[in-house]
């Protein structure tokens, strides 16, 4: 039976990113009925709404969904697709694993990291409040009020909030994915000694919880102090649970350590489905030109397929990506030592040799 899957290419480059990731999935036999859905700065510029009631409806339908890169204006326009995504479908779980592979250039070794991050509350939920609107200078004179907090009037304001019921699924969410998948130790990374109500009661659910998996380590670390260990010594973590902002920052500096967001795939995951989806950014100044690397957006079908269940199916698609970037012959040019190297493929022609990959595993196993 075919998985229904939704599928959104998304602008920029996403298009030719997820051609070439289709391509490598529909190669290992799992069957897939594929649900193409448009999102994004085009559909915007046609519908007034880059993220329209079908798409929506499809991945509710589906409750699974594979999603290129989307542009997100800085500074106007229109708010994060991405944002916009996860608070209507509640996707409060954002599933970033960072991984070495041979031939990824990277001053590291043997880093296997998970990185769980809260998606719906903290400082992105966008509780914020403009320079000198009513509002900000209303809220201005009631903190003054309530605790005698000097806040500057010619300020912006953001709410900070942290609650038991997001901390408590997040944290458990992160538990159950380590017990599940063989891992040992699960870090809560917080700001408790400056932010002692918030990042104070993140940590205390993180130890409540903690308690109910006497299998699985824990420990907790101070978000700067993460930092400076995850540059110094990696390999003493394992699986990291955060809130919404400092898990935005951790996960990317984790990205670095292991080649930056080009081999950096992620999910947005929660009860009502499962959206994949490379981390990186939709590049339009590439789009069309058959350059960029498509391995985040393949590694984040690598995630469905384990979503899925396909395990067997997932393992293939990994081995055949890391035999094809480690032999480093039919690779995009980020990933040759050189950027301007003239051998270097693209997109489609890595997505071949992916395939190509697989069949010659398949042949010799």
């Amino acid at each position: 039976m075919a998985y229904n899957v939704t599928l959104i290419p998304g602008d920029g480059t996403g298009p030719e990113i997820m051609r070439a990731t289709r391509r490598v999935l529909e190669a290992t036999g799992v069957p897939f009925n594929w649900d193409v859905q448009e999102a994004g700065i085009d559909v915007m510029e046609k519908t007034g709404t880059p993220l329209p009631d079908a798409v929506l409806e499809s991945v509710k339908r589906n409750r699974v969904a594979l999603k290129g890169p989307i542009t997100t204006p800085v500074g106007k326009g229109f708010r994060s697709v991405n944002v916009a995504l996860r608070k209507a479908l509640d996707l409060y779980a954002n599933l970033r694993p960072c991984k070495t592979y041979k031939g990824v250039r990277t001053r590291y070794d043997a880093i296997d990291l998970i990185v769980v991050r809260e998606n719906t509350e903290d400082l992105y939920a966008g509780v914020e409040f403009a320079l000198d609107s009513d509002d900000a200078r209303h809220l201005i004179a009631e903190f003054k009020r309530l605790g005698g907090y000097g806040v500057r009037p010619d300020s912006a304001l953001s709410i900070k909030a942290i609650s038991v019921t997001c901390s408590r699924r997040i944290v458990k969410f992160a538990f159950d994915y380590a017990r599940q998948n063989g891992r040992k130790k699960v870090t809560a990374v917080h700001k408790a000694n400056i932010m002692k109500y918030t990042d104070g009661l993140f940590l205390q659910v993180a130890g409540e919880v903690a308690r109910e998996y006497p299998d699985v380590e824990f420990n907790d670390v101070i978000v700067d102090n993460m930092c400076m260990q995850l540059v110094q010594k990696p390999e003493l973590y394992d699986v990291l649970v955060l809130p919404n902002l400092y898990g935005d920052i951790i996960s990317d500096l984790c990205a670095g350590l292991v080649g930056g967001l080009g081999v950096a795939p992620g999910a947005n995951i929660g009860e009502q489905g499962a959206v994949f989806e490379p981390i990186h950014g939709s590049a339009p100044k590439y789009a069309g030109q058959n350059k960029v690397n498509p391995t985040a957006a393949i590694l984040s079908g690598v995630m469905m397929l384990r979503h899925l269940g396909e395990q067997q199916a997932a393992e293939r698609v990994e081995r055949a990506i890391s035999g094809v970037i480690a032999e480093g012959k039919d690779v995009t040019y980020d990933l040759k030592p050189h950027r301007d190297d003239r051998t270097a493929v693209g997109t489609q022609e890595f997505g071949d040799a992916v395939i190509r990959r697989m069949v010659e595993q398949k042949a010799a196993a």
